[in-house]
């Protein structure tokens, strides 16, 4: 028994030297952690328990009969983040460029069956170039495999997140589109459909890794991840800080945490935060951080759409997502990426029951051929499908403009929001006074004596009809509020409003609009 115990041992530290120091050293050299680094930075402490530790690649596809393949390129098991269990998968890159072979591929399957049976979260560390070519040429590639059914199955119910900490090409990168959340290492990360090679055979298009799908195309134009960490190990307390924000799964509620900040507290600050030229700009994440607890905020993909906002905070130690303009940014209008950006975020929140609190600053939908060619009226449509679908609380606070649709799609009176409260700087309306002016009154304005004087006298007239006074007079509106009263007002609301039950209609689902 001794002796097989010992053969035991020097077989899984063998698996635990992955490969030995000259490819562990080559790692470093990439500037890359190893993937057993990767677990052991990101779990609490001793707590990691490896599954199919001992897998390999059968000896058929082996490319040379001695050549190693530790745990199959894929390090899995489970563990503990801050006390609560999550399943994992590591993919090492020293191991076949960290392909997904067959015995991988089984050992992801057990780990993510462990996730949907117990209801933790799954996260998957990539690194690695998507299928192993050797084991699925011919019909091998026909092989069932329920990954994609497993992740479909944890959508909505248990947390997935994933970190692309080198190339994640082919099967990786779906997994990444299939997550919650998706964090990038910059400079090392990319990701795509298909690598660089294939690219450049079938189209004949030669780029670099990063220039295909580097963090900064994913994080800033295709809009594919969330965040850019400038290395690994800021990756991985990404993933710790996101899931401090999650329940286990979807029958738990959010994480709370004992409150540091006063409730009741009241910013002077927010009397002057909104400049009094309505065509000026401001920061709304000021607006944000004097309103949640501690100014403190996780705000995801901020470099994609950033005329919007979606962030993750908390009121009084429970936990909410923010949606707000961004009048910095296109004066904060909604386009076509900043309506994917909050629909996905809506119903992100909404599958975990994570209340929805608006700052509203919208002067409408972005017009335009340019627009309507990136799909701005389906775009537009999920938005406003997501949130009216959405069953958790709603609380949306008009800071200023509240223009046209733009108006129904940031929480407005036709979403059924728990509370809607408006700033004095309110501005409600189908359009801004100017445009409405020169629709209205074209005709009147051109055959005038000034038509530029009798043009701002107009304005100056139309404004007053849009004032918020008129929409709480008719109760279109709850009620318009001193800003600071604004924090104390959502966390009294927070307190007794509830979730919501879903369609009362008899159908399976409905459909998304595509």
């Amino acid at each position: 028994m001794r002796d097989r115990v010992d053969r035991l041992r020097a077989d899984k530290e063998a698996v635990r030297g992955m490969g030995g120091p000259h490819w562990v050293d080559k790692q470093h050299g990439r500037g890359k952690l190893t993937a057993r680094e990767r677990v052991e930075a990101l779990l609490d402490t001793g707590s990691f328990v490896e599954l199919g530790m001992l897998g390999r690649q059968p000896e058929q596809y082996r490319q040379g009969k001695d050549e190693p393949t530790p745990a199959d390129g894929v390090i899995t098991g489970f563990g503990r983040i801050d006390g609560r269990p999550v399943c994992l998968a590591a993919y090492d890159f020293l191991v076949y460029g960290g392909s997904m072979g067959e015995v991988g591929n089984r050992k992801l399957a057990r780990v993510m069956k462990m996730s949907l049976e117990n209801g933790c979260p799954f996260i998957c560390l990539g690194d690695g170039s998507g299928a192993r070519v050797q084991e699925h040429m011919g019909s091998r590639a026909a092989e069932p495999l329920d990954l994609f059914l497993d992740i479909v199955d944890m959508s909505g119910y248990v947390p997935t997140v994933t970190a692309i900490m080198g190339p994640c090409f082919a099967g990786h990168a779906n997994v990444a589109g299939l997550s919650d959340f998706v964090v990038m290492v910059k400079g090392i990360g990319s990701m795509g459909i298909s690598g660089p090679p294939l690219s450049e055979m079938v189209i004949g298009e030669r780029l670099t890794a990063a220039e295909l799908g580097g963090s900064r195309v994913h994080c800033s134009v295709s809009g594919m991840a969330d965040l850019e960490a400038a290395n690994e190990k800021e990756a991985l307390a990404k993933i710790q800080q996101f899931l401090g924000y999650f329940p286990s799964n979807s029958t738990q509620s959010a994480p709370y945490r004992t409150p540091t900040d006063d409730p009741d507290r009241r910013e002077d600050a927010l009397l002057h935060v909104v400049p009094v030229n309505p065509r000026r700009g401001y920061d709304m994440r000021r607006v944000i951080r004097l309103i949640v607890d501690d100014g403190g905020a996780m705000e995801l993909k901020p470099e994609f759409a950033r005329n919007i906002i979606t962030a993750l905070a908390r009121m009084n130690g429970r936990v909410v997502g923010v949606v707000a303009n961004q009048p910095l940014v296109l004066a904060g209008v909604i386009d076509a990426d900043a309506s994917v950006k909050a629909a996905h975020f809506v119903d992100l929140c909404d599958a975990f029951g994570i209340p929805l609190l608006f700052f509203m600053d919208v002067p409408g939908f972005m017009p335009g051929q340019a627009e309507e060619k990136k799909g701005i009226i389906r775009k537009s449509a999920k938005l406003i499908f997501d949130l009216a679908r959405c069953t958790v609380p709603k609380i949306t606070v008009v800071v200023r403009k509240a223009y046209g649709l733009g108006y129904y799609a940031m929480g407005g009176r036709g979403m059924a929001p728990d509370l809607i409260v408006a700033w004095p700087t309110a501005e409600i309306s189908a359009m801004g006074p100017e445009g409405g002016v020169n629709i209205l009154y074209r005709r009147e304005i051109e055959a005038s004596a000034d038509p530029e004087a009798r043009r701002r006298e107009l304005i100056e007239e139309f404004r007053e009809r849009v004032t918020p006074q008129l929409a709480a007079a008719e109760t279109f509106i709850d009620d318009i509020i001193d800003p600071r009263d604004t924090r104390p007002l959502i966390i009294r609301t927070l307190e007794s409003v509830q979730r919501k039950a879903p369609s009362r209609y008899p159908k399976r689902h409905a459909v998304t609009p595509s």
